[in-house]
Parts: structure tokens; C-alpha cells; sequence
């Protein structure tokens, strides 16, 4: 597309496992953690207001007030200027498709070469106009509690993405990009980011079939809606046919009471339990009768028929539209600018990690046979590993590791939220010379009381971002966590500023532009860029919540610390990549690369002298004995292969799904045998037959043939993990010599330069600035490295 949101808000697809170590680092790290704590020198740090805005909801709520009190007029969401009152969405898309359809005049009525050098700018504030209302209606559709605001912002993404199809489709606004890429004395005077708008917005155009005649265009903005309209059906229709299925009770004997409890059903001849959830996972894990764990591995994976049929009109349009554009399949087009370019690309990536992982695998695989052998004290030696076994001895294995380790988990007394965002801003400091500051809301800036603002300060160069910090449950809240660009980086130019004092000659020429939000002025440069706004969404518990201690801050578990350093990733990539031109900032740079800061940030969570910065008790300031960290991570190591598989399964099963089958396959597309053929071809464990998990496959609908990006980015990760930042040794992990590589290489430059080229000047490798097949398969190589 020309003009798309740019979002990046997925939680992370991998469904367990998070960063770990190898076994054989733990004795090396548990001597680098004694010694940073001993050499820790926290107390210098001015940083102890960034702890107790999200430690004490005390604290919070007279921080908060200091703003709110000198006024009572509503600033607006974000500070936006129209968003004061819920209509303000559809006032703030209906000035937005004015400003827009003034900018598609001045392109299509470029006529001399002075004003067609500016088009690439003209078409990146038409994307950035947009792109505003599109990505504040879709986080406040899926955010806010009051519904009048999700109600306003849900029409006011429909008005604009729908405008925003019709621009995709227009021909005109391709014939004047195309004359003057093609015109070698305009390209000259254009610099590398404009050169790279003009290039990406000229290939969007392609995918749109906007060189065919106007009835094809049309369908294609048909096929277009129809995609969204079934994509936001499949997902709001997840669940399996049977809601809950009936076990005697000694078949549950081994499930946890109090897990049983509150989420079943007793009825004279058994227990009714959920098939999907909680219950129904903590169940695969420790029920000991093989028949009732196959019952409910299979009610949980099977999906209604509508929902089969749903996802095969979903997947059979994306097919038509790509066939009207030119290409063989919906995976060609989609990865046409991504760092992969081709399926033939990808699946020599994923040959080459499956190659690496076949050995790990097959010994975990193993390791869960003699289990079973032994639990069944069955020596007959067609006993196999099921699909229905795998969640169960995994659990087995990890429960007797830590019944070896005799050491009880209090690891969360260590990781107060406000220590950990305390550590983030620490570790930026120390890597990019950014800090976290809060900052008092103004009235009706925030859609709940609970959210936070923090700026983000950059020693040279001051404001450079403003982050919110919605990390706190809700009831109706979304459990998932994300990242949401709101409003992306980007210079706004002297004529820009004229423009604006012309034409509203009453007003702020500056609360015209960025409609009253955030933005920063460097008087030495003249420069004034807007800000990135961004939100961070996670689900813990509120402090002082507790029974037994109401002073007691929200505590987080080690996975939930993974969690919120991968969101952060995300951040900091928004953050850093601080462009000129808007449809290149931050996160917005290709879907395969994306992933890569916020995968790396999970090495940072786990690293000693990362830890040392922040993670001490709560009650008596005691540093964490990283002991506790690595007996985790070594237990998490365990089953890594079987998830790593099955992670590739998926990514084979996204890209089958998205190649020609939907049009081309023998005796008309059957999405359940395509997952069959998948995991009977490169599968250790078959998928029973009886089931269709395809239903419950989400992901398909935002990454359409590139599902493969975070095995991908992990792969990546854990190279860069090891060569910029020397795998933590010595304290890398906290020096600013890897950081600032990482950021002049990768970061600043969001997606105005090819990851490719980032790759090869981040590691020294001139055998991937090409990409291609050859590069996938080395990436593949690298394996995923944990």
C-alpha cells in the first residue's frame, strides 16, 4: 500500500519460550553478577521519581495532579487538539481528508521540476496525515474503556481506510511519482531518505494493480475490504467447536485443585472443563492418563466449520487480489520488500534453521520417550511421542530439574515495576545516552487514570519522544502486550510552517500542523520535528492491590521482565529512528527486520550486569542472586527444540497458505490436508488428524506470508548478541561502545536504509549487504541461539 498504518502492535508470536543461556555460561555469569553488585553504585542516579510513579499509587496520584490542577479544560487525547470529546475523532478525519486532498492536488499538479523535486515530501506528509487518525482510531478502538470513544474511533478508522484504498488505486498520483524518479536531474537533488520514500511509494503502487483498467482497480479495493472484513471475523470467531468436555474425576486427579475450582463444572459422572485456556493448558501438562490428555489436546485444536470456511474465503481473496496484481501469490507480493524479496528465499531460511534444530529436537524428542517408557513401564518399542505428550514431559522434565535445585522462586521481590523501568532507563543511558522522565498528565490527555507519561531525553539533544505507559489490568483490557506507534517521527519543513500561518493566519502555525501534540525545536540546527508518541499496553497488577500489604508495588515474574524489555524494543527502535520522513521512521522499515531490537532486548533482561542496574529487593534493597536467573533460563533451555519446531512448522504452514494453492490445488483448496501435509512432511510428531488448529492460527492475518520474521529476527539476535555486544562479557552488555554501534548501524536509520545493508555494516559481513537466497540460508545457519 501507498499509505498504511503504522502500527506495530502484535504481541509476541512465540508461544513460550523467551530468551535463555547455554548451561555451561552459568558459572561465568554467576561470577559477573557478584562482582557488578559489588562494584554497583546506584545511589548517583537520579532517577528515583521514574520508581515511584509506578511503585506507589500514592505518589502516582499527587504527581499526576500537579498539572491537572492548574486547569480543567481538556487538552485532548494525547494532547490532540481535537480529540477533547469522543466526536472529535470523526471532526479530526474529516480536516484530515481535506489536508489530504489538498496534498493529492499539489502532486498531481506538479508540473515544473522545482515542484516535482518536492513529491517524495508531498506524498510522506499525505502517509503521515493519515496515518495519524488510522493509528490513534485503531489503539483507542482496541484500548479505551469508554465505548462512546471506541465507538467514534471505529468510524473514523473505517472513513480514512477507506479514503486511503481510493488513494492506493489513483492513478495519477503514480504517474507523477514515476516521471520524476525517472527523471535523472529531479532524483539527483533528492537526498538518500527522499530517493528511498520514492522508491518504497512507487512499489506499493505496483501492488495495488493501479495500471488496470477501472474495474479491475475497483475489485481490487473490493478484494481489499472483503480481506479486512474476514480477517476481523476469523479473529473475533476463535474458538473451539466444543467449549467444554466431560472427564471422570480420577481422570483429573493429577490437575491442581484450586486451578480446577473456580473454571469447571461437577456434575454426578465427572468434571466438565474448558478446552481452551488456562485450565485447560495446565491440564495437558499434568494430567497422567494418555486417553483424557488426547481427548482434550484434540477438543481444544478443533475448530467449527464456519471458521474453517471463514479463514478459506480469507485466504482464497488475498489470493485473487495478488493474481490481480501481477503476482503468482499473495506471498510474492507480500514479500516483495521485505529483506527475504521471495518464498524461495524464505523456505531456504528455514530448511537451513531446520537443519540446525534437527539435533536438539531429536534429543529433547528422546529425552520425552524414555519418560514415557518409564512412566508406562512399557518397553515396546513402537511407543512413540504423541502430539498430546509433548506439553506433559516437557513439564515432567522441568519439574524434576527444579526439584533439584531445592531452591524456592521468590524472584519476583526483586523486580518491582518500578525498578524495571528504573533498569530500562538505566541500560539506555548507558547504551544510547536516552533517559525516562515523568511527566504530570494534563486533563483528558490519557484514556485511564492509571496510565503514565514518560519523556524520553537524549543528552544532546533533549525531548526526542513521549511514551505512555499503560501497564496496569483493567476489567475488559486486552491480557496481550504491545507497542503502539501513535504518531511516527518527522521533520516538519519551513515551507510547511509558512504554509500553515497563510492559511490560518489566526492560529499557531504549530497547532495547526501536528494538531496540538508533542514536537521539538533545535535553534542551532532551525530543525522542528514532530515527536514519536507511542503507548506500551501490558496487563499486571496494580500496586498496593494486595491483601496482606498494601504498601507492596507490583511485583513482576521473570517472564513478565522478558516481556516488557521485548515491548521496549519496540520502543527504542520508534524512539531512535528519528527520520525526516515519516514513512521510513522507527518501526516502520521492513516486517522481517522489525523484530530484531525488541528479540535482542530479551538478551539484555538476562544478562548479569544488566541485572546488577536495577534488580534488588524491594523491602531491604538486597541485590538478585542471579542464581535465581540461570536455574530459570536453564530450565526454560529445556524443550526449546520441540518450540523452535514448531515455530518453523507454522512458518511453513503461513507461507503453503499463502502460495497458489488457495487457486491452484487438486480437487479445490483444503486448508486442513495443507496443514497435514506440513507437519507429516517436517514434523517429529504428527498433528492427529481429527483436528484443524489452522482455526486458531491468528497470526495469519497480520503477517500473510511472513510469519517467518521472528524465527528469523531471533536467529539475528543472538549473532548480534554475540558479536556487537560479546555476548555480555565483561560488562559489554552496558557499554556504550556496542550501543552506539548498534544504534548508527541499525537504530537511527528506521527503515530508510536496507537491512541488508544494516546487517552487513553491523557485523562486518559483506556476504549478506546483497541479501538474497544465499544470505536466508546463512542467516538459517546461525540457528536460533538463546
Amino acid at each position: 500500500m501507498l499509505i498504511s498504518p503504522c502500527r506495530l502492535h502484535r504481541a509476541s508470536i512465540r508461544p513460550t519460550l523467551f530468551g535463555s543461556i547455554a548451561v555451561q555460561h552459568q558459572s561465568r555469569r554467576r561470577l559477573a553478577f557478584a562482582a557488578a553488585c559489588q562494584s554497583c553504585a546506584l545511589e548517583g542516579l537520579d532517577d528515583t521519581v521514574l520508581r515511584h510513579v509506578f511503585d506507589s499509587q500514592s505518589f502516582w496520584r499527587n504527581f499526576r495532579r500537579t498539572r491537572e490542577s492548574t486547569t480543567t479544560q481538556s487538552r485532548g487525547l494525547f494532547g490532540n487538539r481535537y480529540l477533547t470529546h469522543p466526536q472529535g475523532f470523526l471532526d479530526f478525519s474529516k480536516a484530515t481528508v481535506e489536508k489530504c486532498q489538498q496534498l493529492v492536488a499539489s502532486v498531481v499538479g506538479a508540473s515544473t521540476r522545482e515542484e516535482q523535486c518536492t513529491i517524495p515530501y508531498l506524498l510522506d506528509r499525505l502517509s503521515d496525515s493519515l496515518c495519524r487518525v488510522l493509528d490513534m482510531a485503531d489503539f483507542v478502538r482496541s484500548t479505551h474503556p469508554d465505548s462512546s470513544w471506541r465507538q467514534a474511533s471505529t468510524e473514523a478508522y473505517a472513513m480514512l481506510f477507506e479514503f486511503m484504498n481510493v488513494l492506493n488505486t489513483t492513478p495519477d498520483l503514480k504517474v507523477r511519482l514515476e516521471g520524476a524518479l525517472g527523471d535523472p536531474e529531479i532524483e539527483a537533488r533528492w537526498n538518500n531518505e527522499e530517493r528511498m520514500v520514492a522508491q518504497i511509494l512507487l512499489r506499493d503502487f505496483s501492488k495495488s494493480a493501479i495500471d488496470l483498467p477501472d474495474e479491475q482497480r475497483q475489485a481490487f479495493v473490493d478484494f481489499s475490504n472483503r480481506i479486512s472484513q474476514l480477517g476481523t471475523k476469523f479473529i473475533k470467531d476463535m474458538r473451539p467447536e466444543l467449549s467444554s468436555i466431560s472427564f471422570q474425576h480420577r481422570q483429573l486427579k493429577d490437575v491442581d485443585p484450586l486451578v480446577l475450582q473456580h473454571a469447571t463444572r461437577r456434575h454426578l459422572t465427572g468434571i466438565s472443563i474448558p478446552t481452551v485456556g488456562p485450565v485447560a493448558v495446565t491440564a495437558l501438562r499434568s494430567m497422567k492418563d494418555e486417553a483424557a490428555r488426547q481427548k482434550l489436546y484434540i477438543a481444544g485444536r478443533t475448530a467449527p466449520k464456519a471458521q474453517l470456511q471463514t479463514l478459506q474465503d480469507f485466504l482464497h481473496t488475498r489470493a485473487k487480489m495478488a493474481s490481480l496484481s501481477g503476482y503468482r501469490s499473495y506471498a510474492d507480493m507480500n514479500l516483495s520488500d521485505k529483506l527475504a524479496q521471495s518464498p524461495a528465499a524464505v523456505n531456504s531460511f528455514l530448511s537451513a534453521l531446520s537443519k540446525d534444530n534437527e539435533l536438539q529436537t531429536q534429543q529433547e524428542m528422546e529425552e520425552m520417550l524414555l519418560l514415557k517408557r518409564l512412566e508406562q513401564g512399557d518397553r515396546d518399542t513402537s511407543l512413540q511421542i504423541e502430539a498430546w505428550d509433548r506439553d506433559y514431559y516437557q513439564t515432567q522434565q522441568a519439574n524434576k530439574q527444579r526439584s533439584r535445585s531445592r531452591r524456592p522462586d521468590f524472584m519476583s521481590a526483586y523486580f518491582s515495576l518500578g525498578t524495571v523501568m528504573q533498569g530500562l532507563s538505566r541500560l539506555f543511558t548507558q547504551l544510547y545516552g536516552v533517559r525516562f522522565e515523568p511527566v504530570p498528565l494534563c486533563p483528558g490527555e490519557v484514556w485511564d487514570p492509571d496510565v503514565r507519561r514518560l519523556d524520553v531525553i537524549e543528552e544532546n539533544e533533549g525531548r526526542i519522544a513521549v511514551l505512555y505507559c499503560d501497564l496496569f489490568a483493567r476489567p475488559g483490557k486486552s491480557p496481550n502486550p504491545a507497542h503502539f506507534t501513535l504518531r511516527c517521527s518527522r521533520r516538519i519543513s519551513i515551507s510547511e510552517i509558512k504554509e500553515a500561518s497563510v492559511l490560518h493566519p489566526n492560529l499557531d502555525p504549530m497547532q495547526v500542523i501536528n494538531d496540538g501534540m508533542a514536537i521539538s525545536h533545535d535553534s542551532s540546527k532551525d530543525t522542528t520535528y514532530q515527536l514519536p508518541t507511542i503507548a506500551l499496553i501490558c496487563d499486571f497488577e496494580e500496586p498496593g492491590d494486595h491483601q496482606n500489604d498494601s504498601n507492596e508495588p507490583t511485583l513482576l515474574s521473570f517472564r513478565n521482565v522478558q516481556t516488557i524489555f521485548h515491548e521496549m524494543g519496540h520502543a527504542i527502535h520508534s524512539i531512535l529512528g528519528r527520520t525526516a520522513c515519516q514513512v521510513v521512521s522507527g518501526t516502520r522499515c521492513a516486517t522481517d527486520f522489525a523484530e530484531l531490537p525488541s528479540v535482542l532486548m530479551e538478551h539484555f533482561a538476562a544478562d548479569a550486569h544488566v541485572l546488577k542496574l536495577f534488580a534488588r529487593h524491594w523491602q531491604n534493597d538486597a541485590p538478585l542472586p542471579y542464581e535465581m536467573i540461570a536455574e530459570r533460563l536453564a530450565i526454560e533451555r529445556r524443550g526449546q527444540g520441540v518450540e523452535t519446531e514448531q515455530q518453523i512448522l507454522l512458518a511453513m504452514l503461513d507461507q503453503a497458505y499463502h502460495s497458489d494453492l488457495p487457486l491452484t490445488m487438486k480437487g479445490g483448496f483444503d486448508s486442513t490436508k495443507v496443514l497435514q501435509d506440513v507437519w507429516d512432511r517436517y514434523g517429529s510428531v504428527k498433528e492427529p488428524r481429527e483436528t484443524s488448529a489452522q482455526g486458531f492460527f491468528g497470526h495469519l492475518v497480520e503477517y500473510g506470508g511472513t510469519y517467518y520474521s521472528y524465527l528469523f529476527d531471533r536467529a539475528i539476535a543472538g549473532k548480534v548478541w554475540q558479536e556487537v555486544f560479546d555476548g555480555g562479557r565483561d560488562g559489554a552488555a552496558v557499554r556504550r561502545e556496542g550501543g552506539q554501534r548498534f544504534r548508527n548501524e541499525v537504530l537511527q536509520w528506521g527503515g530508510s536504509r536496507d537491512g541488508w545493508k544494516c546487517l552487513a555494516g553491523l557485523l562486518g559481513d559483506e556476504r549478506l549487504r546483497d541479501g538474497g537466497p544465499e544470505a536466508m540460508a546463512e542467516v538459517g545457519k546461525w540457528g536460533v541461539k538463546d
